[in-house]
């Protein structure tokens, strides 16, 4: 019986010994607790410093990188320049069947023109075609400009002509009116012309309808190359 009693109490020792030290555990780990959350609090007051690190991000100073799209716009506006071009167009579009649009007379169409050619060389030496347009139409219209020329030569093949170096004039017609425009070069005498020509293609001012007209009886024989004839602008007859 003794023996069970000094067993008990021994086990009763054990066990209070435990309790203790468990005891000092728990209150070292809210130490640590403490501590850890003194050290969580600190943390964010750190952090509230980098707003001002923010401004300095490289993502903010690529904003300027951008600014630099206005060149681009810059260059668009200088590519908007070209501009004249489309007042070009804008003419283009009075070619509506030769009525007036908008107030400006519209070019001619070249079914509303009756076209021939005539050989008006004032001597031996300068050759010259004249090539008159007269509006058969109902209304006035328009053949400012230069007529584009094609002469065909004896072996099909045809070769345009240059344009010579004189201002156009504005040359609108009213129905029965006429216009003309010359084709010159030199004449060759020595009989031995390098040319042939039989046909003379022509497409009045801003059309793109071409008539053939026979060259000529009795135009003399162009010296040189058709590169070296000349075509210039329309202008009335009166």
């Amino acid at each position: 019986m003794k023996y069970t009693r000094i067993t008990a109490l021994a086990a009763i020792s054990v066990a209070a010994t435990l309790s203790l030290t468990a005891c000092g555990s728990d209150g070292s780990g809210k130490e640590t607790s403490s501590k850890g959350s003194s050290a969580s609090s600190s943390s964010p007051s750190s952090e509230g410093d980098s707003p001002s690190d923010g401004g300095s991000k490289p993502d903010g100073g690529s904003k300027p990188e951008g600014g630099s799209g206005s060149g681009g716009g810059a260059e668009a506006g200088a590519a908007g320049s070209g501009s004249g071009q489309g007042t070009e167009v804008g003419g283009d579009g009075g070619n509506g069947g030769g009525t007036e649009t908008g107030g400006k007379v519209a070019f001619c169409k070249t079914a509303d023109l009756a076209i021939d050619a005539r050989n008006a060389a004032p001597d031996t030496v300068a050759g010259r075609i004249d090539v008159t347009m007269v509006n058969r139409g109902s209304v006035t219209c328009s053949v400012t400009g230069f007529a584009g020329v094609d002469i065909k030569d004896a072996d099909h093949t045809s070769s345009p002509i240059e344009r010579g170096q004189a201002q156009p004039r504005i040359t609108t017609l009213k129905p029965g009116d006429a216009a003309v425009f010359d084709l010159a070069y030199d004449i060759d005498n020595s009989g031995n012309s390098l040319t042939s020509p039989t046909n003379i293609l022509v497409t009045p001012p801003n059309e793109t309808h071409t008539v053939s007209l026979q060259w000529p009886a009795g135009a003399g024989d162009i010296k040189g190359a058709y590169t070296d004839v000349q075509v210039y602008p329309t202008h009335t007859t009166e």
